[in-house]
């Protein structure tokens, strides 16, 4: 008799699990930077309706396939068709390489983290703070192993226990401090005048000035790409997750929910950070994204707040720790799920292995920054370390290969109409059903075909700007 699956205990914890998965560190420091470089409210109305169509569904299909399998992405895929079952290696290879570096990024998380609540935030602001400690041995090693650790007791303690138990504890506090940032915010002055409700409109307002047809190529390409991020998929989670729920529960309604709340956190992250840079760095501090504005740009401007600047910087940290930990959780989650449902091995075995080999990994990851130092272009035109060329292969290349395989899988040989049917399966209604049909057949896989192209630089060269 094979052993009974674990569950979420309703349709909210899932949404939460869900929601904390998709909350992660691209929300904060990848989405600001993209909003205020590509047109604020240009790329806002781009990404919204984007959510709406290929978001959905690249969630529904995924939580569907789930659900239907009560497998892990790992042995889901070939589940619903024997040709695709390369999809669930490739589903469970992704967050394999995601899941060290994550982890070497959320020990930067922390090491500012207990520097602000120590009241040192002033160091972190200084110049060299953030190379210096990168760059040095054996600190960055010893935050990945505790951020790590703290992801593997979560994981250990089941999907009720522990992600569940964590999701419904962290997503609202996160909620709450977010929400407390932004109005801050809003209400913030500089010396000189610039206050935080000209920064929102920055935010808010489009900017149509000189926009050309390239530009509006790269805003979709970088507002597709931020939703690959933004909700979690083609990295097997959401999969994974989806195997959790109850046949019961209406897995329509449940995205729809995840949908509202991880676009509400993405743009208040926006609405966290955006004016804050502005009021303290003008327009020129808003050029820094991922390591740079969190680490560097950010705590600079802490400190230019004064004493309040202490506060407001541990509550960030606070943040940002909070979503990098939900993240790490799913990710490891859904590697752990895979080893569980192919081998049979208890989920201790499971997690051990999975984190041992994260160790590993992640100690290389920080020694890219000293002992194994090195820099190689990629094809998209960066210069690339350790870090960043697994966070290319894995996030440039490998998910959107994943997604078009989903897409195809569904579209032609499973049929959007099997995850509709399992959808509704208990007399719910799926909106957007004829949109669903065109996207997962047509749009979608064109639309991440040219995601593609553009990782690999060739989108850029068709149009002229290489």
């Amino acid at each position: 008799m094979s052993k009974k699956r674990d569950t979420f205990t309703g349709t909210l914890g899932f949404i939460l699990a869900a929601a904390g998965s998709a909350v992660g560190l691209g929300n904060i420091w990848r989405f600001p930077y993209l909003a205020a470089k590509d047109g604020g409210g240009i790329f806002l109305l781009i990404y919204f309706i984007l959510t709406l169509t290929f978001g959905f569904t690249l969630l529904v299909s995924e939580v569907v396939i789930g659900r239907k399998t009560k497998q892990s992405a790992l042995t889901a895929y070939a589940e619903i068709s024997k040709k695709f079952k390369w999809l669930g290696t490739l589903a469970t290879v992704v967050p394999f390489i995601i899941l060290p570096y994550y982890c070497v990024i959320g020990g930067w998380v922390l090491k500012y983290f207990t520097v602000y609540i120590t009241g040192l935030g002033n160091d972190a602001a200084t110049d060299g703070f953030f190379g210096q400690f990168i760059t040095s041995i054996p600190q960055p090693i010893l935050m990945t192993a505790l951020f790590l650790g703290a992801t593997m007791i979560v994981v250990l303690r089941g999907v009720n226990g522990g992600i569940e138990r964590m999701s419904k504890v962290l997503m609202p506090i996160l909620l709450i401090l977010v929400i407390g940032i932004s109005v801050f915010a809003l209400t913030i002055q500089s010396e000189d005048g610039r206050t935080g409700l000209q920064g929102l409109k920055i935010l808010f307002i489009p900017s149509f000035k000189e926009l050309t047809f390239n530009d509006g190529v790269t805003i979709v390409m970088d507002a597709m790409g931020q939703l690959f991020y933004s909700v979690s998929v083609a990295m097997g989670i959401m999969v994974t997750y989806g195997s959790y729920i109850k046949d019961e529960d209406n897995i329509v309604k449940s995205v729809n929910r995840i949908e509202i709340f991880d676009t509400a956190v993405a743009f208040l992250a926006a609405v966290m950070v955006i004016p804050t840079v502005f009021v303290f760095a003008g327009k020129e501090g808003m050029s820094a994204s991922g390591p740079g504005l969190i680490f560097e740009a950010l705590p600079k401007t802490f400190l230019a707040m004064g004493k309040v600047g202490y506060v407001v910087g541990t509550v960030f940290f606070a943040i940002v720790l909070f979503a990098a930990l939900t993240s790490s959780v799913s990710i490891l989650e859904a590697v752990v799920a895979g080893l569980m449902d192919k081998f049979g091995i208890s989920r201790v075995k499971a997690v051990l292995i999975e984190s041992a080999a994260a160790l590993v990994l992640g100690v290389i990851v920080c020694l890219g920054y000293n002992v194994f130092f090195f820099k190689v272009p990629l094809p998209n035109g960066a210069e690339a370390q350790i870090l960043d060329i697994m966070d290319y292969a894995s996030n440039n290349i490998l998910m959107p290969i994943l997604a078009i395989g989903t897409c195809v899988m569904i579209g032609w040989f499973a049929k959007p109409d099997m995850i509709i049917s399992e959808a509704t399966r208990n007399g719910e209604s799926f909106g957007r059903k004829g949109l669903y049909k065109v996207m997962v057949r047509f749009i979608a896989p064109i639309l991440l075909l040219f995601l593609l192209l553009k990782s690999l630089g060739i989108l850029d060269l068709l149009l002229g700007k290489k």
